[in-house]
């Protein structure tokens, strides 16, 4: 392939997948009020312009700490998910992300892919 080739195609893969977006986006407040019955709400959206994933496929989850939770889509919503996860009494700060696993459509098969979010900080405050 001469270099006028190669240069053409390098763009063409640069632009192509400048083009596919997603996007996990964090809805969970950075502050909360302590929750008398220790259930705190973790709420995120998910974009996504590719249009290979299987939406059938979705299973996200917030990870507190070291603890997976299954997170259930909101009502009404197609990208926005949602989950009540049991904090202890003690803690004021907690570390957490959101992970997203799903299938893809490939060539002969579906195959799994995942995306995970950055790492966020909820304070709970005192009421």
């Amino acid at each position: 392939m001469n270099r006028l080739g190669l240069a053409g195609l390098i763009v063409l893969l640069l632009v192509g997948a400048g083009c596919m977006t997603r996007r996990i986006t964090n809805l969970t407040p950075r502050q909360t009020t302590r929750a008398a019955d220790g259930l705190y709400r973790f709420e995120v959206r998910w974009d996504s312009n590719q249009r290979a994933i299987r939406e059938d496929s979705f299973k996200p989850y917030v990870v507190v700490e070291m603890g997976f939770h299954p997170m259930q889509r909101t009502l009404l919503t197609t990208n926005r998910w949602e989950a009540l996860v049991p904090l202890p009494a003690d803690r004021k700060f907690v570390t957490y992300h959101y992970k997203f696993n799903y299938q893809y459509n490939s060539f002969g098969k579906p195959r799994p892919d995942s995306r995970t979010s950055p790492t966020y900080q909820l304070e709970v405050l005192e009421p």
